[in-house]
């Protein structure tokens, strides 16, 4: 069907931040990209207006019950929305920073292998490693004998294991059946009446552990009888488990598997055995997250070590002992993806399980192969969350959504193809090719260049940032855009705009001769890395890239600077090094500060020299006030009633807290008497509301300010105000931010490393970019980027590619040398794609 005949969701008057009152339509079950310069409005638009109101409109459908548990957001500055569908945001926010969470757990095919296991598995004794077979209640009485002769024991039925709820009604009936004396949650009980176990009120919400006492004995031959009849009536009452209690010592015995070399019993498989959040399967000594941490007081440090109990495992030596065609869970966690379809496609079971596992099988296929087409084939199901890239866990939750096979919902992704080499964006266009035609409608905020032409529709939004931007200049099918002049997207597209080709590279004198990097994937390998000149680390998704680069190079060569008689194993000539170079600044995604008061004028010391400025003029020294007084985190000029937030919190109890703009001072952060102070006719206040841009041309007279400001502009950063909070910038903000912060200290001789600063870039910033970087050579410096951007990388002097594939067939060089011999190199991904454009 034409886009022409389809249904359209129709935004009439957007004006969220910056939108200039914009009415626009959006084809539904159809690709539509929103792009346009960095700041032009793109995420206000898709998530802000149509991702907030979906949510909101959903929400506002549930009954009362329901949304107090919700919370409804606040409604988006737009007049109406026509055809708008439930919507889900797929956006650049981490996947959380829990160490529980892995990618085999939040794709939910951990979950599935759990069931595979516990139905499945073989279990082999931890100690003898011989098979586990089911035994008779006769054999696990002569054991008990053997092992316990001569000592008191207990013997107990486990009623319930760690299992929630009151038990009221299974304790009433067992006490009917003459059972009286119980070890609840490690208390003992003999209850004489039912108005006791009523008096009990276990916690329904509560995991809680029962045990029904059923004897007590000392351990004679002469006692089998009596001790067989003890373990009959446990397997009975707890579906064929017992306990024995010796001591402080409980030891578990099962009708079904018992090793007959080590007189050790093991429980039914079940599929918490075999997750590590659960107190079943995880590893005691670390309680399931394979590391123990501890503080470094003297160095203010969190640092973390390998539980040598599970060796990093996780899970217990009973869940570590159970395997599926020779391979334990935790095998098949650390193998990649790639691998572990390989795996489940050969596997070769008996009838009696493959009829039991088949479906399991076909789903957790179905799943494995979703992540490989969204270009994951190297990532692990035991990597954690918080290890992934914004990129990587957009793509997984991506893949997640796929596998859910929902339909009739407005999908909204923020820059997918980020962190993404330009081999994978096929199959990454592929999967949202695949989304839509079951159904729904995609709006994807992107810049990457194929993504566009595979689009159905696009939305160019600009002319510029911040104020300057907020307008629709463009929209229409691909073909409509190419030829619309007033498109910079479309002219970037068709050719018209073009980044330019260096014509002459440079040449460096001298290498950092590193060897025997081995981190991870890498293969024991020697790079040079050339000093003084632009440096490109290039390769496919999970290469080594960042993993040669920030646990190779980086540890290395701070050690050597910071102590220059220390020494190097890994960088062979480090004597030539530390003459060569000076420092060594590493300008990562991390934010600048976790905190609402952090903004970028606090970070590039601009804020103390406002605030020094105000706290000069005349009206301030009349009064008194010195620099605190323009601070809002010190009592003397902030808000008293909000303390500076500029909002306030109300807490709702039992509903989500409640954010609303502060009535004392408008959302301003200061007293009235700071705001009566004022430059230029604008207060502290107004100054902090200001974009890069404005403040440039406010402070032209200020040296100092205006320096750090038009650096600020030159990364591309004109549209980012001074006051904003620094929790609401992206990584690639934060990232230029930290470059601009940089760029402001003279000095040579200093390497930069930088992690994908075209994060979030539209050609036209990249072109800005890229003259930046280029200048901070020229000065005499060393510039290494690891980027997929391929205008970046047909830019610099000298590229090292890694691979050739990701995971387990990466940690390789693949080529090294100037872009063309790159492009000359057929092994290399990278080269195939800048043939193309050299």
């Amino acid at each position: 069907m034409s886009v022409s005949k389809k249904k359209y969701i129709k935004v009439i008057g957007a004006k969220e931040h910056n939108l200039k009152d914009i009415t626009v339509n959006i084809p539904k079950d159809s690709l539509t990209v929103i792009t346009g310069p960095s700041g032009s409005g793109k995420s206000s638009l898709a998530l802000d207006v149509l991702y907030n109101e979906g949510k909101r409109r959903y929400i506002e459908s549930l009954s009362s019950y329901a949304r107090q548990f919700l919370g409804l957001p606040k409604k988006a500055e737009v007049d109406s929305i026509e055809g708008l569908c439930p919507s889900i945001a797929i956006d650049q926010k981490t996947v959380g920073h829990n160490p529980r969470s892995t990618v085999g757990t939040i794709t939910e095919i951990y979950d599935y292998m759990r069931v595979l296991f516990a139905r499945i598995g073989r279990i082999y004794c931890p100690d003898c490693s011989m098979e586990i077979k089911s035994q008779s209640a006769e054999n696990i009485s002569k054991s008990i004998i053997e092992l316990f002769r001569d000592k008191k024991i207990t013997i107990a039925a486990p009623v319930a294991r760690y299992k929630k709820g009151t038990f009221f009604n299974e304790l009433e009936k067992l006490f009917n059946l003459g059972y009286y004396r119980f070890i609840i949650d490690d208390k003992k009980y003999s209850f004489k009446s039912l108005e006791e176990i009523k008096k009990l009120k276990l916690k329904k919400t509560e995991r809680h552990n029962i045990d029904l006492l059923i004897d007590i004995l000392e351990v004679k031959s002469e006692e089998l009888s009596r001790i067989r009849e003890s373990i009959d009536k446990a397997f009975e009452l707890s579906n064929n488990l017992a306990k024995i209690i010796f001591q402080e010592t409980e030891y578990l015995y099962s009708a079904d598997r018992i090793c007959l070399s080590c007189n050790s019993s093991f429980p039914e498989l079940e599929p918490r055995l075999f997750s590590f959040n659960s107190p079943i399967g995880a590893c005691k000594s670390c309680n399931g997250l394979g590391q123990y941490y501890y503080n470094d007081f003297e160095h203010e440090e969190h640092l973390e070590n390998i539980c040598k109990e599970c060796n990093g495992k996780r899970l217990n030596k009973l869940a570590l002992s159970v395997f599926v065609a020779g391979k334990n869970i935790y095998d098949l966690s650390k193998l990649s993806i790639i691998n572990l379809f390989d795996f489940f496609n050969k596997l070769n079971l008996p009838k009696s399980e493959l009829d039991v596992a088949k479906s399991l099988i076909k789903e957790i296929k179905s799943r494995i192969s979703f992540l490989s087409d969204v270009g994951l084939q190297y990532l692990s199901l035991n990597r954690t969350a918080n290890t992934l890239s914004g990129g990587e866990g957009q793509r997984i939750r991506l893949a997640t959504q796929i596998g859910s096979y929902l339909s009739g919902v407005l999908y909204i992704l923020d820059e997918p193809s980020i962190g993404l080499h330009q081999r994978d964006n096929d199959r990454l266009i592929k999967t949202l090719h695949k989304l839509r035609d079951l159904g729904n409608t995609l709006v994807v905020v992107e810049h990457d260049s194929d993504t566009m032409l595979n689009s159905d529709y696009i939305i160019d939004m600009g002319p510029e940032a911040g104020t300057l931007g907020g307008n629709i200049v463009a929209q229409g099918t691909v073909k409509e855009i190419l030829n619309n002049a007033k498109s910079l997207t479309g002219a970037y597209l068709s050719g018209r705009k073009n980044i330019e080709v260096p014509q002459n590279l440079r040449q460096t004198k001298c290498f950092i001769n590193f060897e025997n990097a081995e981190t991870n994937n890498l293969k024991n390998i020697n790079v040079d890395f050339p000093l003084n000149v632009f440096c490109g680390i290039s390769g496919v998704s999970g290469s080594g890239k960042s993993t040669l680069i920030m646990q190779e190079l980086v540890p290395e060569l701070n050690k050597i600077l910071k102590d220059r008689l220390i020494g190097s194993k890994k960088i062979k000539n480090w004597p030539n090094i530390i003459k060569e170079v000076d420092n060594l600044i590493v300008i990562t995604q991390a934010p600048i500060g976790r905190s609402s008061r952090s903004n970028p004028a606090t970070y590039l010391g601009i804020f103390d020299e406002i605030r020094k400025l105000y706290a000069g003029l005349p009206e301030s020294n009349i009064r008194g006030y010195k620099v605190g007084q323009f601070s809002f985190n010190v009592d003397k000029g902030r808000c008293s009633k909000c303390l500076g937030e500029g909002i306030l919190v109300i807490s709702m109890h039992f509903l989500s807290d409640v954010i609303i703009e502060c009535d004392q001072c408008h959302g301003s952060r200061y007293s009235k008497e700071t705001l009566d102070i004022k430059f230029k006719q604008k207060n502290i206040s107004q100054v902090l509301d200001m974009t890069a841009r404005e403040a440039l041309e406010f402070f032209q007279a200020h040296a100092s300010i205006a320096k750090r400001l038009k650096l600020l502009c030159d990364v591309g950063l004109d549209y980012i105000k001074l006051g904003q909070s620094s929790t609401t910038l992206s990584g690639g903000e934060a990232q230029r931010i930290k470059l601009a912060n940089e760029l402001s200290k003279r000095g040579s001789k200093t390497v930069y490393i930088l992690d994908e600063p075209t994060t979030g870039l539209h050609s036209s910033d990249i072109e800005k970019l890229l003259k930046v970087l280029q200048a901070l050579v020229d000065k005499g410096n060393t510039v290494i980027v690891i980027e997929h951007n391929l205008d970046v990388l047909k830019s610099v002097d000298y590229i090292i590619d890694l691979g050739k594939e990701g995971g387990d067939l990466g940690g390789d060089i693949v080529a090294k040398g100037t872009p063309r011999d790159i492009s000359k190199v057929s092994d290399s991904y990278t080269g195939l794609y800048l043939k193309h454009l050299l």
